[in-house]
């Protein structure tokens, strides 16, 4: 591994002070990734779509070339590399794709280094997603130490996400009402839990957009409408952010 991985950690434990949209940071993040570990290729995958144990992975950042279909392509649990360290928790080193269990989800066989790791991402002891590092820069396999370092950078990771999320959360003129109104009936530490959690938060946003509605005179069908358009620019939004990634 070129350069010294404490160096490169640094950089990575300054991203926590970085602010920005999600997507511009995880594309950094991939990037500072694939610096610390020496690789050619990084991707980021989160799971986006679906829902409860249904819910797949998608790729949202990457550094270095991947083919087209890649940024496409929807994973389950248990499929694939990435599915299977998504759904056992447990990071894993393969040496050599193509003399592996994984031999037949080589992308390009028979070109380059054909060794890979995956790590998984979690929020709260909570997998969000996996981390992919492959084609080490050295030429020569990623090891066990890489593999370690590897989990370090994913635990930054997700707390690098969790951080974007939660700053611009709180940025929200809403979300900040939302968050006061729950505090008026928080008692000791709840709040603060809270705070780490961005499935309760988002929840607590919810129930006070409906309250406030309720309490502005909207009915159900005007509510229902303004949730479908939450809906509508969500998925627009999804949709631009595919067609960005399908052009890089």
């Amino acid at each position: 591994m070129i350069g010294n991985p404490l160096d490169k950690l640094h950089g990575l434990a300054g991203f926590l002070e970085a602010q920005g949209s999600l997507e511009h940071s995880l594309a950094q993040l991939a990037t500072l990734a694939a610096d610390t570990l020496d690789a050619a290729r990084c991707s980021i995958m989160l799971f986006i779509e679906g829902d409860g144990e249904a819910m797949r992975l998608r790729v949202c950042a990457a550094h270095g070339a991947l083919p087209e279909a890649a940024f496409t392509q929807t994973v389950a649990r248990g499929e694939g590399i990435a599915g299977h360290v998504a759904a056992s928790g447990v990071a894993l080193l393969v040496e050599d794709i193509e003399q592996s269990d994984f031999a037949s989800c080589a992308r390009r066989p028979g070109v380059g280094t054909h060794s890979l790791m995956t790590a998984p991402i979690s929020v709260n002891r909570k997998p969000i997603g996996v981390i992919n590092l492959s084609e080490p820069n050295s030429a020569t396999p990623f090891t066990q130490a890489d593999l370690a370092l590897l989990e370090i950078v994913a635990l930054f990771v997700g707390k690098s996400i969790q951080a974007v999320q939660l700053q611009n959360l709180l940025n929200s003129r809403f979300a900040q009402i939302a968050l006061v109104q729950d505090a008026e009936k928080a008692i000791g530490g709840v709040m603060l839990s809270s705070a780490y959690d961005t499935d309760k938060m988002a929840k607590i946003v919810a129930k006070s957009f409906f309250r406030e509605m309720t309490q502005a005179g909207f009915g159900s069908s005007q509510i229902i409408q303004a949730a479908s358009e939450i809906i509508s620019q969500l998925s627009s939004s999804l949709h631009k952010h595919s067609k960005r990634l399908d052009k890089s």
